[in-house]
C-alpha cells in the first residue's frame, strides 16, 4: 500500500489578501471557517474552498474566484494576482480548474488559459483523442483532490455532441495515471501535493491518501 507524504501543517485561521495589490486598496480580512465537517450546502463548501485555497497559496500570488460562464486563467499582472476562475461556482469544476494550474510551469502559468489549446464540444474522433489526451493527468489529479474531500468523482469526455466511445480507455488511463504517482513512477506536481496535503489536515484529520483508495470500477 502506497501513501503520499505529509507536508507541514497548516492553520485554517485564515489571513486573506486582496487579488489586488495596490498598496491604497489593499485589505486583510480574518476569517475563522467552520470545519468542513460542519458545511450543509455546496455554496458553503465552495466558499470554503476559495478562502483556504487563497490562505494555502497566497505565497504564489493567485487567487480562486467564481465566474459565471466558463472557466478561464488570468495571468499575474502588475496590479493583480493571477486568477484562477472556475465555472458557474461549481465545486467540482473549481477542483478540475486548480487540477490545471497544479500542473501547468512557471512559464504556462504567465499565459492566459495556461496556453491550453481547446477544440469546443463537438470533437471529431482525431480531436477527442488529443483532448484526452492532455486530460488525463489533470483528471487523475482532480480525483485525488475529489477523494480527499470525500466527494464523487466522474471523469469528463466534455464532447457530448461529438465522436466519442463510452470512454473506457480513457478511465483506465486515468486510473493508471493515479496508481503511478503513488508508486513514484510519476512526481505529483508540487502543488498538486500541497494542496492534497492541506486538505487531508482539514477533512481527514491529517490521514493521506492511500492507493487503495482509488478502484477503477468507481469510475463507471
Amino acid at each position: 500500500m502506497q501513501q503520499l507524504q505529509l507536508q507541514p501543517e497548516v492553520t485554517t485561521s485564515l489571513q486573506l489578501n486582496s487579488p489586488t495589490r495596490s498598496s491604497s486598496t489593499d485589505s486583510v480580512d480574518r476569517v475563522q471557517l467552520a470545519p468542513w465537517i460542519h458545511l450543509q450546502t455546496e455554496a458553503q463548501q465552495v466558499d470554503w474552498l476559495i478562502l483556504h485555497f487563497n490562505h494555502w497559496f497566497s505565497h504564489l500570488n493567485v487567487c480562486l474566484v467564481k465566474g459565471d460562464f466558463e472557466p478561464e486563467y488570468f495571468p499575474e499582472t502588475s496590479d493583480s494576482y493571477a486568477k484562477i476562475q472556475f465555472a458557474h461556482g461549481f465545486f467540482n469544476s473549481a477542483l478540475h480548474e486548480i487540477s490545471h494550474w497544479t500542473i501547468a510551469g512557471d512559464a504556462r502559468r504567465k499565459l492566459p488559459d495556461l496556453g491550453y489549446w481547446y477544440a469546443p464540444d463537438g470533437r471529431t474522433q482525431q480531436q477527442q483523442a488529443l483532448f484526452e489526451q492532455v486530460e488525463i493527468k489533470p483528471q487523475a489529479i482532480e480525483w485525488m483532490f475529489a477523494k480527499a474531500f470525500g466527494r464523487k468523482f466522474r471523469v469528463s469526455l466534455d464532447n457530448l455532441t461529438g465522436e466519442v466511445d463510452d470512454g473506457s480507455n480513457f478511465k483506465d488511463n486515468v486510473y493508471a495515471q493515479v496508481q503511478r504517482y503513488f508508486t513514484g513512477e510519476a512526481k505529483l506536481p508540487r502543488d498538486a501535493k500541497h494542496f492534497i496535503d492541506c486538505i487531508c489536515l482539514c477533512t481527514r484529520g491529517g490521514k493521506s491518501l492511500q492507493s487503495t483508495e482509488f478502484l477503477r470500477r468507481d469510475l463507471d
